[in-house]
């Protein structure tokens, strides 16, 4: 069994990590990428964008293992499946895979992330925009660019279902508690 205190500050660390790292990717991809078009240099643009996203990767790196961390934690204990019933239990092997996916696509996105950016100096790689080549982004760096469009889209999606298994996990928990769970709290 878990003490209540510990079972909250594991299930804060987790939404705070799906928030930060959702949001954050969010930004990127949707504001980031596409506004570095403004800068005229496509140097720059690439400059610009490796530093962001450099500059966010510590964070993406702890609020997405606060997310796997939480939850794979909380399998091994108040969502056992043993504490579910047959519609938790659906969601929570949902959310299992959806975690496994965040972990694969961000993971792997932060690896080439920074692969590209290590192809020029300062990570002055020219593009187009943040996951689009321009002509003349050298091939291997084209190649990581449509890559991490892929990635991200991918981490992205699964967020967004992780987000939405959280609320109906949760409104199940707070609409009919099963009797099993009550029976196994325990307050400190």
């Amino acid at each position: 069994m878990v003490n209540d205190s510990l079972a909250e500050g594991a299930r804060a660390a987790h939404d705070w990590g799906l928030a930060s790292w959702l949001g954050g990717s969010m930004y990127g991809q949707f504001a980031l990428n596409p506004a570095v078009r403004q800068i005229e240099d496509k140097r720059d643009r690439g400059k610009v964008v490796n530093a962001a996203w450099n500059g966010y990767n510590i964070i993406n790196s702890v609020s997405l293992g606060s997310v796997a961390v939480g939850w794979f934690a909380s399998r091994l204990t108040e969502t056992r499946p043993d504490r579910l019933n047959e519609s938790e239990r659906q969601l929570a092997m949902a959310k299992d895979g959806l975690t496994l996916a965040a972990l694969a696509t961000g993971v792997t996105s932060g690896i080439l992330g920074a692969r590209l950016a290590k192809q020029a100096p300062e990570g002055a790689v020219p593009i187009e925009g943040g996951t689009k080549p321009a002509p003349e982004t050298p091939p291997e760096a084209a190649k990581a660019q449509r890559s991490l469009a892929v990635l991200g889209a991918a981490n992205i999606a699964s967020g967004v279902g992780l987000v939405i298994v959280n609320a109906l996990l949760a409104q199940r928990s707070h609409s009919r508690p099963p009797l099993k769970r009550a029976l196994f709290r325990r307050s400190t």
